[in-house]
Formats: structure tokens, sequence, C-alpha cells
């Protein structure tokens, strides 16, 4: 065999591969692999250190702040916008409780996700593109196309504005997906805009002592006419989990992000300085203030 048919040969093996990655973890999962591929393993300055066990945040004397949004609507209120302008400006997170949104609206839309991950990689492939406009994107990794190590996650990110147009883009199977997501999407939207409300109020930017209703109500519909986007995040068991990550170190870019854990601890902020773990409350949210509220 030539040199020169050697190396295409091995280039067409690296392609095989590549596309193998592009597929997404939930499919090297389901090949049952059983050590990490080269494609992710982190440099051994950025891995996570599992030897040392990762404290939740109450154990570094760190308190994320717990905002009740119940009292958010009552006489409470003035006491609650100071503690939420505190919240934003001081940790960058805050977690939800008392938020409106029913359990079984939550749990609906966890079992979604996960029922849509369990579908063939025939169908999760249908809606695979390295599109960062498609209203309906399947990937893997945090940017496929410019990460040099892939993360061990696979997503499924929906454009939720507006409804009508891409309602019918989105995935058909399972069955009832389209129907508990929208439910889903509503709910948040809705909590969304009372919180960004509260927020404004806050900073001063919205407030009727010293504007009419009217111009609260221009400066509020700027958000509801804005744009949603819905990215639901798989993380299949990892064989090695000390050489890789789910997520990168990142900060998201919207206005605000409406984060729901499920019962699986993972989820860390950094604060001065130390990454610390966020310990779930059952059908919480956690907040986060994204790059455009910053």
């Amino acid at each position: 065999m030539s040199p020169a048919l050697a190396i295409a040969t091995e280039t067409r093996e690296g392609d095989a591969l590549e596309s193998q990655y592009q597929k997404g973890v939930k499919h090297l999962y389901e090949r049952g692999i059983k050590k990490v591929p080269k494609k992710y393993i982190l440099p051994v300055s950025e891995r996570p250190n599992l030897r040392e066990r990762k404290p939740y945040a109450t154990e570094l004397n760190l308190k994320l702040p717990v905002i009740d949004f119940a009292e958010l609507q009552g006489a409470n209120r003035s006491q609650v916008l100071k503690s939420l302008a505190y919240a934003c400006e001081y940790y960058g997170f805050f977690q939800l409780v008392n938020h409106g949104i029913p359990n079984n609206v939550i749990s609906n839309m966890i079992d979604a996700g996960g029922r849509f991950f369990e579908l063939p990689l025939d169908e999760r492939e249908k809606y695979m593109s390295s599109d960062i406009t498609s209203p309906v994107r399947c990937g893997t990794s945090f940017s496929q196309t410019k990460d040099g190590v892939f993360c061990w996650r696979d997503f499924l990110k929906l454009s939720c504005h507006p409804l009508s147009d891409v309602l019918p883009r989105w995935p058909s199977s399972p069955v009832d997906f389209r129907k508990l997501v929208v439910t889903y999407a509503k709910e948040t939207k809705l909590l969304f805009l009372m919180l960004v409300e509260a927020i404004l109020e806050g900073l001063g930017i919205t407030t009727t002592e010293n504007k009419t209703r009217e111009e609260d109500e221009e400066t509020l519909k700027e958000f509801q006419d804005g744009s949603q986007l819905m990215v639901v995040n798989c993380y299949p068991p990892c064989p090695q989990p000390d050489l890789t990550l789910g997520m990168p170190p990142h900060s998201d870019y919207g206005f605000l992000t409406l984060l729901q854990q499920d019962e699986v601890e993972g989820l860390q902020i950094q604060f001065q300085e130390k990454w610390v773990t966020i310990k779930p409350i059952p059908n919480s949210f956690v907040v986060n203030v994204g790059d455009h509220l910053e």
C-alpha cells in the first residue's frame, strides 16, 4: 500500500470517527463504550477533581438567595424586591420557590425531554444540525463546530417565539411532546415576564412613582415580544467522569435563564473565585442573570 493511499484511508477513518462524535454522547453510551474517547478528554488542568468531594454551597458558608415568588406578589413586595436586586448584583443567581407553575407541568416537561432522548438515533438525527438559526436543533457538546475538546452533553434546542411559527417544526415524537412542551413554554414565559417586571422595578427602571403606567408597559412590551429559547440537556452516564465535563465554564448570553434541575446533583456556580455545587430544591428554578442583564 502506498503512503498516499494509507493517508487517505486514515482520513476516511478519522472522518467516520468524527461522524460518530457528531451523533452525540447518547449514541456513544448506547454503543456501550467503556472508555471516554480522546475527543472528550480535557487537559489535566481543566478536569474535575473527583477525588475531593465537591462541597455544597451551604458547606462553604454560601447560601444562594432564595426568592419566594408568592411573597413577591404580596404585601411584602418591597422587601422581596430588595432581596431580588441584591441577589442579581452580588450572586448573579438565585433559587425561585413558590413560583406558581404546577408541579405536573414541570414533571411532564422533564419526562417529555427524557423520552425524546430515548428515541432511536434515526429519530433524533432528523433534528441534528449545525445551523444555529434553526428553530429546532439537536446537537452535542457546547459548540460542536468550534470545540477542540467535546463536552459530555447532548442537547435539544427549541425556539419558542412565535409559537405559531415554530411549533410545526418541533419534534412530533414522542406523540405528546409538543403538547407538554408548549404548556411548559407558556408557563415559563409568563413567569419570566413577571420576574423581569420585578427586576426592572428593583433597579428603578420601571416604577409607577416616577413614570406613568403606559411608559412602564411600553418598556415591558419589549420583553413580551422578545425571543424565548428552550434547551433540554441530556447527560448520559459517563464511563470515566474524571476526564470530562458535561458543560464547560460559561455565562448565558440572554437576559435571564430559568433552569429546572432534576434530582441529579452537578450544577455549579462560581462565587468569589470558588466553584460550589448547588443543591437542588424540588420544583424550584435556579435563575441565572444573563450577559444582557448584567
